[in-house]
């Protein structure tokens, strides 16, 4: 009963079947043939390496029911946990921990910063140190409790340290075997809505705190928040940072040197220098020559100068307001020409800085030309030659003594090294400041502008539920697809759909579990799954993991050597398979007759209407790119129909959910099933769609379809998931309730009430 330890032996000695004409008997040698195929797949199949590391404590239910024309089916439901549930969220929180500790060090590297700049620094750091402290803690629980379990109860859905992991995850599983073929696999991943119970729904969920929060404005000085940079531009801003710190002493430290050697006139030493000097500017100019910083400086004047009257950019790196708050009366003369230049500010002004580092450079090389050419020339005079070629320098010294009184080479050259180190100042400080700032925003972005710590640990939370579950259904249908050409060429070129399917009403908490599903399942299109080959068949070496950051996570599944040889070749060399989340609701208890008479369903009907756009998109996109692919061709008018479903003024509309579930199946989809906890609705949900596929697909007789889905309603699989759950055999539901549900949704009489 365990699924674990064997407990005796049954012998079948005679199986009697109904008779059957001679026509469709089977010849006598063909006859164990079902039997065979059914045990391969059973201890074949379902014990690779490659099911065990996604698939563990089994159940299993067999079931023999009469087709149409009198021959037997033979069905097998198996639920599953998966280590999934614990191992996806234990990798997020690790990633999360080392994305919020590197945004700490990069913000603490920035030095000096002006007050403004330096206050959101602080809000950056304390954000991100609130949410390590609590993911360590969160992450040293999960390490303690996977190493006994991989299953959250439904009871369990408000533990603090269990935020990250879905509750009641499953994967149902059916297996038809009939006469005319093998065994055919159809899964649905079963889990709880996610959602944070531990936070609770008293404001609503996500998608309502989300909106709160970008909508909230304190009026604080000049926002930016509409200002992000990628982690990409990031990097490159830490790099232009190192540059900058690198090259600008070394530009000095040659000009100091070159003033040094013109104390005693020595022209190849001069010559040395200068040269030295010619290569490190020329560097440091075209490190600067960087289109990330100009656009930077745009933002920058165009973000902070416009809305709050004048600023300019000082040495510490960002902006200072020239017109603090509390000063009155008119600006100043140098007030208002800073105010001035920041007006006039426009994509040249950057270019021009960096220019002027090399039309100074250019003097000194002048100025070294004409004293070296002077060193050379008699005493008494200067040729016609030289003077051409002293060019520019000449013509700068036409005013300066006779040659008999000139200054020295240190004292000619000194005020044009002066004005290189200005320009090369001024330009650094340009180039400090605009990285900074994409620096700064591109911590930002991610922390203090998604709003409050909680939100975004709800938010965080939601999505490794989401993530878990998503990354179960997947390798199941990689694994079943390894034989399927067509299957495995849209992967890499449409990617993965992921049809959720959701009971939850529009009535009380269940619409703050839906902000937070609909938020959570959203971020998932920000998820893409690559296929790598396994170094061994251990079960370690088969699970997925996790990389990247917040935005753009990477999910890599390996596969053993000899199944990884079968994939396509752009699949092999690591083409991403993007992911198309869609949703869609159909609340089917009392709470959502309440809601429909008393209450508001509008964000059921968003919800269907929004993920009903994507899913034609995905179709539209499929069709372009596989038009020969199974299945397209019908998709036009399932998608008619489901706009219809869709839009129809019409309660508890469950339509929806059975047009939504048979586009996903003929596109090759990922199907995943919830309400509150997984344990009674999704029971409904889910027994039902098995058994309208073994009638739709499979010829199940229309007078053996409600016994059938009583007999696995009562005696199936999910009925062990309520055992699990509650220890009662029991779904929650009373027999008034019941009075409210969808008539196909209710299950049979003995089956629920109390489970107290």
């Amino acid at each position: 009963m365990d699924g674990l330890n064997e407990v005796g032996e049954v012998s079948v000695s005679r199986l009697q079947m109904d008779e059957q004409s001679d026509d469709t008997s089977p010849p006598e040698h063909e006859r164990p043939a079902l039997c065979d195929r059914l045990h391969g797949s059973v201890h074949d199949k379902e014990n690779s390496p490659t099911m065990r590391a996604v698939l563990c404590a089994q159940v299993c239910k067999v079931y023999r029911f009469l087709t149409e024309d009198q021959r037997w089916l033979l069905v097998r439901e198996q639920l599953s946990e998966t280590p999934l549930s614990f191992s996806l969220p234990k990798q997020l929180l690790r990633a999360l921990i080392r994305e919020h500790a590197d945004r700490v060090q990069e913000v603490n590297g920035l030095g000096e910063l002006s007050p403004h700049w330096d206050g959101l620094r602080h809000d950056v750091i304390n954000h991100c140190s609130h949410l390590i402290g609590c993911y360590q803690d969160t992450l040293a629980e999960l390490d303690r409790l996977s190493v006994s379990s991989c299953f959250k109860s439904s009871g369990s859905k408000s533990d603090r340290h269990l935020q990250f992991v879905p509750t009641n995850l499953h994967t149902q599983r059916m297996e038809v075997t009939d006469p005319d073929s093998s065994g055919v696999w159809y899964e649905v991943i079963t889990f709880g809505a996610p959602a944070d119970h531990h936070q609770a729904f008293r404001h609503g969920g996500l998608r309502r705190l989300l909106n709160k929060h970008t909508g909230h404005s304190d009026g604080g000085p000049c926002p930016s928040s509409s200002v992000s940079y990628s982690q990409d531009e990031s990097s490159r801003a830490r790099e232009l940072l190192a540059s900058v710190a690198q090259l600008q002493p070394l530009v000095f430290g040659l000009a100091e040197e070159l003033l040094s050697v013109s104390q005693e006139p020595h022209a190849a030493r001069l010559q040395q220098v200068l040269d030295a000097l010619t290569r490190q500017t020329e560097q440091f100019v075209h490190a600067l020559k960087d289109e990330l910083v100009k656009s930077a400086l745009l933002a920058i004047h165009g973000q902070f100068a416009a809305p709050c009257g004048g600023s300019h950019v000082h040495s510490n790196g960002l902006l200072c307001d020239n017109s603090p708050a509390g000063r009155e009366g008119p600006p100043s003369l140098g007030q208002r020409d800073d105010v001035r230049r920041d007006a006039e500010y426009d994509e040249e002004a950057w270019d021009r800085a960096w220019a002027n580092v090399a039309m100074s450079l250019n003097c000194i090389i002048a100025m070294a030309d004409r004293l070296r050419g002077r060193a050379d020339r008699p005493q008494g005079g200067t040729s016609g030659e030289q003077q051409e070629a002293a060019g520019d320098a000449d013509a700068r010294d036409a005013a300066s003594p006779s040659s008999s009184s000139s200054p020295s080479w240190q004292e000619q050259l000194l005020p044009l090294v002066v004005t290189l180190r200005d320009c090369v100042r001024e330009a650094v400080a340009k180039a400090r400041a605009a990285m900074t700032f994409v620096v700064l925003r591109g911590a930002v972005a991610p922390t203090v502008d998604q709003g409050p710590a909680q939100v975004v640990q709800r938010r965080h939370a939601v999505f490794s539920q989401a993530l878990s579950a998503l990354v179960c259904g997947f390798m199941l249908k990689l694994y079943g697809g390894l034989e399927d050409p067509d299957f495995l060429q849209q992967l890499h070129s449409v990617g993965v759909l992921a049809q959720f399917e959701s009971l939850l009403s529009t009535y009380g908490d269940e619409v703050g579990m839906l902000e937070d599903m609909e938020v959570g399942v959203a971020d998932l299109s920000q998820v893409a799954f690559t296929v790598t080959e396994a170094k061994t068949e251990e079960t370690d070496d088969l699970l997925p993991t996790l990389s990247g950051t917040w935005g753009s996570f990477v999910v890599e599944v390996p596969l053993t050597p000899e199944t990884f040889a079968l994939l396509p070749r752009e699949l092999r060399e690591g083409r991403p398979i993007r992911v198309h989340p869609v949703l869609f609701n159909i609340g089917i208890n009392q709470q959502q007759s309440l809601a429909e008479r008393f209450g508001d369903s509008s964000p059921q009907e968003r919800v269907n209407h929004q993920s009903c756009e994507r899913l034609r998109v995905y179709c539209r996109a499929l069709g372009e790119r596989r038009p020969d692919a199974a299945g397209v061709q019908s998709l036009s008018d399932l998608l008619t129909s489901l706009e219809r479903s869709v839009d129809a003024r019409k309660r508890k509309n469950v339509e929806v959910l059975w047009i939504a579930a048979t586009v996903c199946r003929q596109v090759s989809g990922v199907r995943l099933t919830s309400c509150k906890s997984a344990k009674d609705r999704t029971a409904m949900s889910v027994t039902l769609e098995q058994c309208v596929l073994l009638r739709e697909r499979h010829s199940l007789g229309q007078q053996h379809f409600s016994s059938a889905l009583d007999c696995m309603r009562r005696d199936g699989c999910r009925m062990e998931n309520v055992q699990k759950n509650v220890g009662s055999r029991k779904f929650a539901f009373s027999g008034v309730q019941l009075l409210t549900f969808p008539r196909l949704y209710r299950p049979p009489d003995g089956s629920y009430g109390s489970t107290h």
